[in-house]
């Protein structure tokens, strides 16, 4: 008898890019090193190995509303992730998102960021999605603003290095 497939949730298409939610398999292949053949050469950056070694303990961003890997369309290949930091809180999600840097500079983080936040805006529940950005980190401010992403804050007291963030939400 074979074990129940996880559980599996729709993709979201763009023109260039296919965000599908990980699998168990994507996972422990991050977490373990392995390379696979549909990644890019420069796929899993720090950033992606960070949130696989969080997925035990946040089993929902696995969920239809959570993290997702993107692919590009035209090769096939997963060049990031991007994801949605569920369950909401007060009604808002956080995203977050990066590409491998063989292929930023392409406007596929913010496609895949326009993507992910108008599906979220459409979750029960959820009214708004934001994000927080260092502000000594202008590639991701302006992807956040060609999404879409409004400035709505910067905490007043940018001499504390825990405090050079701005948030962003989109509505």
């Amino acid at each position: 008898m074979s074990s129940p497939a996880p559980p599996t949730h729709p993709d979201l298409t763009t023109d260039r890019l296919v965000l599908r939610s990980w699998t168990p398999a994507d996972v422990t292949a991050v977490q373990d090193g392995a390379r696979a053949s549909h990644w890019a050469d420069d796929f899993p950056a720090e950033g992606d190995r960070v949130i696989a070694g969080l997925f035990a303990e946040h089993p929902a961003w696995l969920g239809p509303y959570g993290h997702r890997l993107i692919t590009e369309r035209a090769t096939g290949l997963v060049i990031g992730s991007i994801g949605l930091f569920w369950p909401p809180s007060d009604g808002a999600l956080e995203i977050g998102y990066g590409i491998v840097p063989s292929r930023r500079g392409r406007g596929y983080a913010p496609e895949a960021t326009r993507a992910l936040t108008t599906f979220a805006l459409g979750a029960p529940g959820v009214n708004a999605v934001h994000a927080t950005v260092e502000l000594s980190n202008p590639p991701s401010i302006r992807v956040l603003e060609k999404s879409g992403f409004r400035r709505h804050s910067t905490p007043p007291d940018q001499t504390r290095p825990d405090q050079n963030v701005a948030r962003y939400r989109a509505h």
